[in-house]
């Protein structure tokens, strides 16, 4: 796997979350397709879709094709400079096992989502 840094690690009494900088488009999309529906309105909102786009102009985000309407947004988000694209990704990991919860092109969105799933747990 490209380079990957952490940008932030709490552990909790069921386990570790982090969020890591990574360079890995297919390592990001592994992890955005683990996604679950809350985590796909948290992107969805924290990227500003219904602000940035008239109701014409994008899916709901209920229907199947929002899927790669986001990646899409995500990706455009996520370029750095050129062609490099950085993404932040938030693991959990319990019991020995790691599990990817959510993908952003943001630092913001991911520390947030991390910190919720940390309020969560307490």
């Amino acid at each position: 796997m490209p380079q990957q840094e952490v940008y932030f690690e709490q552990k909790t009494d069921k386990g570790t979350i982090e969020v890591l900088k990574t360079y890995d488009r297919q390592y990001a999309r592994e992890a955005f397709a683990n996604m679950d529906e809350s985590a796909q309105r948290y992107l969805w909102h924290s990227l500003g879709i219904d602000e940035n786009y008239d109701l014409d102009d994008r899916p709901s985000i209920d229907q199947p094709d929002s899927e790669d309407f986001l990646w899409e947004e995500m990706l455009e988000a996520a370029r750095e400079d050129g062609n490099v694209l950085s993404f932040f990704v938030v693991s959990q990991t319990q019991n020995g096992l790691s599990k990817d919860l959510y993908a952003s092109p943001d630092w913001p969105s991911a520390e947030a989502f991390a910190k919720s799933l940390i309020a969560a747990v307490h």
